[in-house]
């Protein structure tokens, strides 16, 4: 049996579902709060129990998230038990040495990347995948493994994968990563834990700092990179290019995805596919289906406006998504509403989310989620930080329904890792009653 302490967090929850398909028993525990993660336990049937220390038997196997410390009431049992620990990534780098696997990290984009591959093979040939939405799912037959890989605290660092996909490199996760220079190393060290190849974004210049030891190719859209996408149309109805690989014509696509960074994140799944030798007309028939990862430019038309929520919570992402909705809605206001993640990120990014958001027509902030960290340790860092530099903003809370209801031929964008649903559910609904 294997128990899964904070089975609801999004990785977490993937894994569990992947274990239970695997044939293992399988059970977690986790606050009481509802979380979208919850979907594919219930359909599994896979019990969700309140934390206690009763939840620990002999002879488990307990699996923890990364927020659970040896302090944890479960974790302190398990620990009197003799009964073995596992860190999440622990568990998911030994899957990735039972299966031929695809690892996709990357600071921003590695969700959807991920989702996408996921959705490619299983049209082509079938796949086991692990994606950081919490969808996650496996079968004995499959002999691929795609998987997204976190590099919080080096996590990816215990996966063994034959394909290393890098989508970007930049400096995120200040509460653990020094600088760049440290972000890039652990790159490296990722890259070099590839077994076939590494393929990453040539678009992306702290790419070109890698120093890998296995063939190592570029995709973008200029002509030095390996995978290319030429003659590109951005369009409002979606995005067509050519892809030629090593000066060879590979495919013309034609697909639903909007942003350069969308694009990039198709290119990343076409490498893969062509040098695991897939007809590009499968591929793009593929591609064309794929209806986005939970959570990342997720739509819903309420008259004539379209509310839009999204994963983003740094600020190249929120750059990236905002220019995406300007592509695909040129002529309807933008509005965004943002929750800041943790305070160190903030704290070091505060000028350029506001620069980002300027962008829009107006931009409401709420308060920082904090997230593992602690008010006390920045006792100076609040939305203000960002508020205070916009041009068209103010604060907004989760009840502030009032705010948002009246707006006419409008996208509101609803950006944060953490759950805003409330907002954007009541918002929603007045907007269908008005």
């Amino acid at each position: 049996m294997y128990h899964f302490v904070g089975i609801k967090g999004s990785g977490m929850s993937a894994l569990a579902q992947i274990m239970k398909r695997l044939g293992y028993e399988v059970q977690g525990s986790d606050v009481e709060k509802h979380f979208f993660t919850e979907s594919g336990l219930v359909e599994l049937g896979i019990p969700v129990l309140p934390f206690s220390e009763d939840n620990i038997k002999e002879g488990m196997k307990v699996v923890r998230g990364a927020s659970f410390n040896d302090d944890h009431i479960e974790i302190k049992k398990a620990k009197e038990l003799g009964v073995p620990v596992f860190n999440y990534e622990e568990l998911l780098g030994s899957l990735t040495r039972k299966f031929k696997s695809i690892t996709i990290a990357g600071c921003h984009g590695k969700t959807t990347t991920t989702s996408m591959m996921a959705h490619v093979f299983n049209e082509i040939k079938g796949a086991n995948y692990l994606i950081g939405d919490g969808t996650g799912y496996s079968n004995k037959e499959n002999e691929t493994f795609i998987l997204e890989a976190c590099e919080y605290k080096r996590h990816f660092l215990n996966y063994t994968p034959q394909y290393a996909i890098i989508t970007n490199i930049d400096l995120d996760h200040v509460d653990y990563y020094k600088d760049i220079d440290d972000v890039i190393d652990a790159y490296n060290s990722y890259a070099n834990n590839a077994e076939k190849m590494v393929i990453a974004c040539g678009n992306d210049p702290y790419t070109h700092y890698l120093d890998v030891k296995k063939p190592i190719f570029f995709y973008g859209i200029d002509e030095d990179n390996d995978i290319i996408a030429k003659n590109i149309d951005y369009k409002k109805d979606g995005t067509s290019f050519e892809v030629f690989v090593e000066d060879n014509y590979y495919g013309f696509f034609d697909l639903p995805i909007y942003g350069k960074h969308m694009l990039l994140d198709a290119l990343a799944v076409i490498a893969v596919c062509y040098y695991e030798r897939f007809d590009a007309k499968a591929v793009s028939k593929a591609l064309k289906t794929f209806k986005g990862a939970k959570r990342r430019f997720t739509e819903t038309k309420v008259k004539d406006n379209i509310i839009i929520d999204d994963y983003a919570h740094h600020p190249n992402e929120v750059k990236a998504t905002i220019k995406a909705v300007k592509q695909k809605y040129p002529d309807k206001k933008l509005i965004t509403i943002f929750q800041p993640h943790t305070f160190s990120r903030t704290k070091e990014f505060a000028e350029q989310f506001a620069n980002i958001m300027n962008l829009a027509d107006y931009s409401y902030v709420m308060d920082i989620h904090p997230a593992r960290e602690s008010q006390e340790d920045y006792p100076d860092v609040t939305s203000k930080l960002i508020i205070d530099k916009l041009e068209h903003g103010e604060a907004i809370t989760i009840d502030d329904v009032d705010k948002l209801k009246d707006y006419k031929n409008s996208v509101l964008l609803f950006m944060s890792p953490n759950d805003i649903s409330k907002l954007e559910n009541e918002t929603i609904e007045k907007m269908q009653e008005g």
